[in-house]
């Protein structure tokens, strides 16, 4: 019960990427304006964006698959979590105010990676116990 509750938490931050990835990449002209970007330069960079949320992804779908038997996996999705957290944050409290529909478009990735971080946290903590049930290797490798 307590791993399929933790897959669900995982899953909504990978839905949550992906959704985010189809947008950079399929739509990135309707999100010039929102990064204060344009032309062929800007959809390019939006593009590569939507390539990064694709590439994010890699440990999430590895640690929905199983949390408990991948727990680096998840260990990895919380680190990358909240490293985009951080990120995104120094980003935003560097812009100069006037920059408000920039900064608008930063702080829903910190309420995004917020949450996101929030669920994973969960996830891993559900989790936790499921630890014990692994058989532990005490032979040379």
């Amino acid at each position: 019960m307590r791993i399929n509750l933790a897959r669900i938490f995982i899953a909504l931050v990978i839905l949550w990427n992906f959704q985010a990835a189809i947008m950079f990449l399929v739509w990135p002209d309707r999100l010039l304006l929102a990064y204060e970007l344009q032309g062929a330069a800007g959809i390019a960079a939006l593009r590569g964006i939507g390539l990064l949320f694709l590439m994010w992804n890699i440990p999430y779908m590895v640690a929905v698959w199983n949390p408990v038997k991948y727990r680096i996996s998840l260990y990895e999705a919380l680190v990358m979590q909240s490293i985009g957290l951080v990120g995104e944050a120094i980003i935003y409290f560097s812009l100069p105010e006037i920059h408000t529909l920039l900064r608008g478009s930063i702080m829903r990735f910190i309420v995004f990676d917020a949450l996101g971080l929030v669920l994973l946290v969960i996830a891993a903590w559900i989790t936790k116990d499921g630890l014990r049930a692994i058989p532990v290797c005490k032979g040379r490798l």
